[in-house]
Formats: C-alpha cells, structure tokens, sequence
C-alpha cells in the first residue's frame, strides 16, 4: 500500500495484483494477500487489467439512473418485501446509524448466476433473501439483465482465483481440507448477490450539509459474507459521466488500532474485500474491516448522483459456520454452542438492520 501524507485523514492506495499474475496458479501470491487481507491489513486488495471489465462496467452502471427514474408503479412492482427486499428494487428500507430510514440511494439485488436458486417452498420461506427468484425489469428495462449477469460473472470468475489465492496463504498458517477452503465453499454456494446502487442527485442542503459526516453515504458497517467484489463509483450529472468535484468523497475504512484512512484504487480495477464469513472460517487469518462511504460536499456537488455496484460472493445458505472461542464481530448473534449455518447467521443480522420482523 503507498500511503499520501499531507492531509488529516491519509489517503491509502490498495495492494494491487494483476489479473496476469492473479490467474498463475504456480505464482506465490502470499505476500500480497497478506498485505491486503491480514490481520495487519486494511482487509481489501484490488486487481487490474482484467480483460473486458471496463466495458462491462460501464454497460451496467450507466443503467442506474435509467432503473432509478423507471416510474413509481414499474419499481412498485420490481419490489420483493418477502425478501426483506433483498431482492429486486430497493428504496428508503434500510435505516441509516441515525436509525432513519436511508432514503439517499436505491439498490436493485439479484443473484447473477442463479435466477431460480431452489424451487423448495420451505427454504424459500425460510431463508428468502437468498432462495427467492430473480425479478427482472423485462419490458420496462431489458438490457438490466444482461449487464448486470454479464459483469457479475466477470467477477465471480475473478474472486475465485482471489479465493484460490487466499486458500494458498492460509494453508500455510493452519490446516485447511480442501472442502473447506474459500474457493470451493464459493463455488458450491448458490447465494451470491449482486447490488446495483445508485445514489439520488444531492440537494444543496444535503451536499453542505448531511455530507459533512464521514459516512453520509453509506454507513459504517462489515461486510457479513466471504468476500465482496467492488467496482469504482461512476458520478453523473443529468445521466452524463463527470469527475467527482470533492476529492474527499470515496471509501473509507477503519484501521485495526482504530485509524481511519480513505482507500482509493484505479477507476478499471475490481476491488475485493474480506467479509465476516471468510474470517470466522479462516479463524482470522484473513480480516474484515469496517468501512464506509462519503458523500462529495460542497456546491460542485449539487445535483451530483453515483452508481457502483458490488457482488456479494456469499457461502451456501446451508453452510455450517464453526465460530471460534474467540469473536470480535456480532457476538450478540453467536449462540453458546458456536454454531450456524450462513442462512441463520444472515437472518439475525438482517434483523439487526431492517425494521421488518423485529
């Protein structure tokens, strides 16, 4: 990581692999992912130069703002509340730290690999955020579909040679059966999502003001599945791509002994991070960190809107998660005997942020 001085809050640079070096399975990549994965590390590492990548980005997030302004009926319709509405359209749902419900982007949730995960009426209504089938805008939007599939894909294919790399490292540090490693727990899980996320035009009240907090965007939380895979933002005015005016917008995330640095990675590169599940499994070998979004400010950022999106590469809904002795992470939702499987833990986290089912 290269780190920029010079101003309060540094700016950090994320370990970068190239998708040259990513796909040589003979190539020790261990002191890469230790540096971006760690216990010393920001839990994040980017990868570039991944062919066909930048094109399908774009496809799909110059598509936010049309799914976003689609009419209030179409959306009402691409709504699944059974889901908790993880799947389809999503809008002012999810509550904010305030406990206010976050009104400021929308999300569109699908399952990019898998539109009908399992057919089973009781699974689908035991674990619904991730059995449910996929809603897709046929005739109000169908290019959506396409791209979303398209570079989620890309992008599941890249995390697995992550994964595949993590599983080297930590194989090194104890004893991992193959079974158990990241990369065959994601390629047996059916529960990977993909989110669309597009942030509404700023008013110049909220640009001066509610983005003055670190987490205006997007709040301080840890991802809860194995490992995400992040596109950079793209910023809009009136659906035309500009430069974000405000260079302390972007990502943040809070270091091991409490630091708080902004994370930056090239506009072509797919970030990854580590999410709860992975370092419960890997007994924290590879960590999680918490992070956050932050808002551009000022008046440049009137009328400003961002789309990203991010694939949530997830375990089964029926893998078990031993958890060790010791966990720094959601211990309200561990019971005594250690034990659940993902689609258990899933449901006592999402009743920890949405107000449904509480």
């Amino acid at each position: 990581m290269s780190l920029a001085s010079g101003t309060a809050t540094p700016t950090i640079h994320t370990v970068t692999i190239s998708y040259t070096q990513l796909k040589e399975k003979n190539l020790d990549l261990s002191s890469k992912i230790e540096e971006g994965f760690g216990p010393d590390s920001l839990g994040i590492l980017s990868i570039s130069d991944v062919p066909g990548y930048s094109l399908l980005r774009q496809n799909l997030l110059h598509l936010a703002p049309r799914l976003a302004n689609l009419s209030d009926e179409v959306k009402k319709k691409l709504e699944d509340p059974d889901s908790r509405y993880n799947f389809g359209w999503s809008h002012g749902k999810e509550k904010l730290e305030s406990g206010k419900l976050d009104m400021l982007k929308g999300s569109f949730y699908a399952n990019p690999i898998i539109d009908v995960p399992t057919t089973e009426e009781s699974l689908i209504k035991r674990y619904p955020s991730y059995c449910a089938p996929n809603i897709w805008p046929h005739a109000a939007l169908p290019e959506l579909e396409v791209a979303f599939k398209a570079l989620g894909k890309l992008i599941l294919d890249v995390g697995l040679m992550v994964a595949y790399h993590c599983d080297r490292y930590v194989s090194k540090e104890m004893n991992l059966h193959k079974d158990e490693g990241l990369e065959q727990t994601l390629i047996r899980s059916r529960c990977h999502k993909g989110r669309l996320l597009y942030y509404f035009p700023a008013k110049l009240s909220n640009s001066t003001q509610e983005s003055d907090s670190m987490s205006s965007w997007c709040g301080w939380h840890t991802d809860h599945g194995s490992l995400t895979g992040l596109t950079s933002g793209m910023f809009m005015r009136d659906a035309v791509q500009v430069t974000c005016p405000d260079s302390s917008a972007g990502l943040y995330i809070k270091t091991r002994n409490g630091q708080i640095v902004k994370v930056v990675y090239g506009e072509n590169d797919i970030a990854y991070q580590i999410g709860e599940t992975t370092e419960i499994l890997s007994r924290g070998h590879l960590c999680a960190t918490p992070h956050c979004v932050r808002a551009p400010k000022g008046a440049d950022a009137t009328d400003l809107e961002r789309a990203t999106f991010a694939l949530f590469m997830q375990p089964d809904w029926d893998e078990k998660l031993n958890f060790p002795e010791k966990v720094h992470i959601h211990q309200e939702v561990i019971p005594s005997l250690g034990s659940l499987t993902f689609g258990e833990y899933t449901e006592k986290l999402l009743d920890k942020y949405y107000h449904l089912k509480l």
